[in-house]
């Protein structure tokens, strides 16, 4: 039988006044199995393929709606992502009749009520409501979800590997305790480097399924190299940029806020001069909500007018902006997988391909542009960081229960972490602890066998902040005659009279009121892009590895412009001065008169783990991660003695490494909720997150030859 005869009559209808010709192989994979198999499934195919209706056609046609209760969850990253999908799924609903909610900090209030007082239907979420659910209205949360048929992730590789994703997982086991019977989970993503870990969200691994849809869409690529020298962007590249992009509807995205304000600013300025069009702007979590929406309302509803949105990561996920001609990449991406979701973004109708420019200011940036590109082609995306050691996110559940239950016998609240599949590889014995600790900082006060929020988690709990697993910035508002442009943090920057560039105008800082953590601002000729947080991301060692090979191999790649292509090979030229011969075993050290460079070509964690060892045993360095080298201003000899004291030590680095942690404490960085751990938890914590113990052992273990210039 086909899948469209599976379906449901008022579904098929749907399809025939969508006037589809057929299916998508998403489609028609999900519908045989969802309909005829109570398995969990992760439904993975590239962006603009059809996955969310290929998750809910077969779950409309299957699940009795006429049954008390919401029947069908839909879980987001992104509040924006709800809204926009929140109209698709409206639309196949009205064949069935069936209420649609949306549920998060900006809904309606009068719809939400109405859902608790006739709970049925399908509601969106995101996990931080779900939370707030869980510790405000705990009644309303079995009220709500007893009777729960499917849980829908969306974007699902956005939640593999952080702390976020471990939340959910926790917020999805708690619901499964709560329910009638046993839900089922389907996840969908474009981008997934491990299907293990997605499957955990189910907590069902073995009833859980991947179907994989690897049909691939053809890109047109284009590198092209402007070499940078000063802080802002090189004229020529901006020029260039223009050029490309004036007559099409094009996504940038540069890799911070503060470069994408650069970018839509002086886009625009150049367009007014040559008298092109006026529709740039910025799109980017600092950009106020209503002025994000417009953006992407007119991106959507203009198909004649051509536009330029210089973004972030806010329109890397699936937010439906319409057909975009080009995506524009601006320096390397961290990531394959964050570089898949961007050029997805381009060529989602009618089977067109996607254009795709990746513009490189420096040689390491190009280099790893390009090696990322390569990895692209051969169908590697990085699997996921690690996440074993999260007791951060199980002191945050810790209080979430306690707070939800309003008190609750200690034993029971170990059983409910204990039993929690987000938490399988905690030890009973480190629940106890910290639960304990806990007890001891007043965060959990212990009356008889019973325990209840403590004095000072009161403060935690009650805090608006308190739903999410990670840091929201504490930002001032910026404000122009009433009316909310965005937020920015204080730095030596905010002062009167300087001018900033935000949401692609320029602006003059008339008034700060620290008080109010406000910005009053007029329109202003000339600024500089605020300044913004971040850490640059961790590469993975795979992409460096690639980038010594592309050095080392003659192949030339027809994707290079001429500057791009240039540039290269000024770069392979100079290494040409090593004989490598092997880029799995060697490793390359330049030596001078006057500096020491070791070169480890190896990912972002392995290299911090190396620093910490080589700071250890007093190898004076720098490391610059950006070329994945060290500068050592020791000498040679002395350089090379200390390295193979490392490496004969090898199985000795995790014991250096915690010892090191704990004799500096107060350098120990690890989570929102991993502040208030005893030591030796936010130590763990710490190595997870910050180093790799075993790949580095792994590493130093390989290298079997440091290869020096001729």
């Amino acid at each position: 039988m086909s899948s469209y005869n599976l379906l449901s009559d008022p579904i098929k209808k749907y399809i025939r006044d969508k006037r589809w010709e057929e299916l998508r192989p998403i489609q028609d994979a999900a519908i045989q199995r969802i309909i005829s198999t109570d398995n969990n499934y992760i439904l993975a195919s590239r962006t603009a393929s059809g996955k969310t209706e290929a998750a809910f056609l077969p779950i409309l046609s299957k699940v009795n709606f006429s049954e008390i209760g919401i029947q069908v969850l839909y879980i987001s990253p992104l509040i924006a992502l709800i809204n926009d999908q929140f109209y698709r799924i409206e639309e196949l609903c009205k064949y069935l009749e069936l209420p649609v909610t949306k549920w998060h900090g900006e809904a309606n209030r009068t719809l939400k009520e109405k859902i608790i007082k006739e709970p049925s239907g399908i509601m969106l979420i995101t996990p931080e409501s779900l939370e707030a659910m869980f510790v405000n209205r705990p009644h309303h949360i079995s009220h709500l979800f007893y009777n729960l048929k499917y849980v829908v992730i969306d974007e699902i590789h956005s939640f593999i590997g952080s702390g976020r994703g471990v939340q959910l997982k926790s917020i999805l086991s708690r619901l499964q305790d709560l329910n009638s019977k046993k839900f089922n989970i389907v996840g969908l993503s474009a981008t997934i480097g491990d299907y293990e870990e997605a499957k955990k969200f189910t907590g069902d691994v073995l009833q859980t399924k991947v179907l994989l849809d690897k049909t691939s869409k053809e890109i047109d690529t284009e590198f092209r190299y402007f070499e940078n020298v000063g802080a802002e962007l090189p004229l020529e590249l901006l020029k260039n940029l223009y050029l490309e992009t004036r007559n099409n509807k094009v996504l940038i995205f540069p890799n911070s806020r503060g470069r994408a304000e650069e970018v839509a600013v002086k886009l625009r300025k150049i367009s007014e001069k040559v008298k092109g069009h006026t529709n740039y702007f910025s799109h980017h979590s600092s950009v106020d909500k209503e002025v994000r929406e417009y953006v992407e309302y007119f991106a959507k509803s203009n198909n004649r007018q051509n536009f330029c949105i210089s973004c972030t990561s806010t329109l890397e996920l699936g937010i439906d902006i319409g057909s975009v001609d080009e995506v524009v990449q601006i320096d390397a991406t961290n990531s394959i997988a964050s570089l898949i979701q961007r050029v997805g973004r381009s060529g989602r109708q009618n089977g067109a391909k996607s254009n795709l420019f990746l513009y490189a200011t420096d040689k390491w940036s190009l280099l790893q542009s390009l090696a990322c590109w390569q990895l692209y082609k051969e169908k590697f995306i990085e699997p996921s960081e690690p996440m074993n050691f999260v007791y951060d996110i199980l002191l945050h559940q810790a209080l979430s229960i306690t707070k939800g239950y309003s008190g609750i016998k200690l034993v029971d609240l170990i059983k409910h972490l204990n039993h929690n599949f987000a938490f399988n590889d905690i030890q009973i014995s480190d629940i106890k602890e910290i639960l304990n600790h806990l007890i001891t900082i007043d965060f959990l006060e212990k009356l008889g066998d019973e325990v209840i929020i403590g004095v000072e988690g009161e403060k935690i709990v009650n805090n608006k902040d308190f739903y999410s697993a990670f840091t929201v910035e504490d930002n001032f508002k910026v404000v122009s005659a009433g009316n909310k442009i965005g937020e920015i943090p204080f730095t030596p920057q905010v002062k009167e009279d300087e001018n900033i560039l935000l949401a692609a105008k320029i602006w003059k800082i008339k008034f700060v009121d620290f008080k109010a953590k406000k910005i009053e601002v007029i329109p202003a000729n000339d600024g500089r892009k605020p300044k913004f947080s971040g850490d640059g991301g961790i590469v993975h060692p795979e992409i460096r590895k690639k980038m010594l090979e592309i050095i080392f191999q003659e192949e030339t790649f027809n994707e290079l412009d001429q500057s791009s292509s240039d540039e290269l090979e000024k770069m392979r030229r100079e290494f040409s001065v090593f004989d490598l011969q092997n880029i799995e075993s060697e490793r390359l050290l330049m030596a001078s008169e006057k500096k020491i460079l070791f070169y480890t070509f190896t990912g972002t964690k392995i290299n911090r783990t190396l620093k910490l060892l080589f700071d250890v045993i007093e190898i004076k360095n720098m490391l610059d991660d950006k070329a994945s080298m060290f500068y050592i201003t020791i000498s040679k000899e002395e350089f090379l003695s200390k390295l193979n004291l490392i490496v004969s030590n090898v199985k000795f680095i995790d014991e250096i490494i915690t010892n090191e942690l704990e004799k500096n404490p107060d350098s120990l960085t690890v989570s929102k909720w991993g502040v208030y751990l005893p030591i030796k938890f936010q130590i763990r914590l710490m190595k997870q997150k910050f180093y790799d113990i075993k790949e580095t052992q792994e590493f130093l273990l390989s290298i079997n030859r440091i290869v020096e210039n001729a």
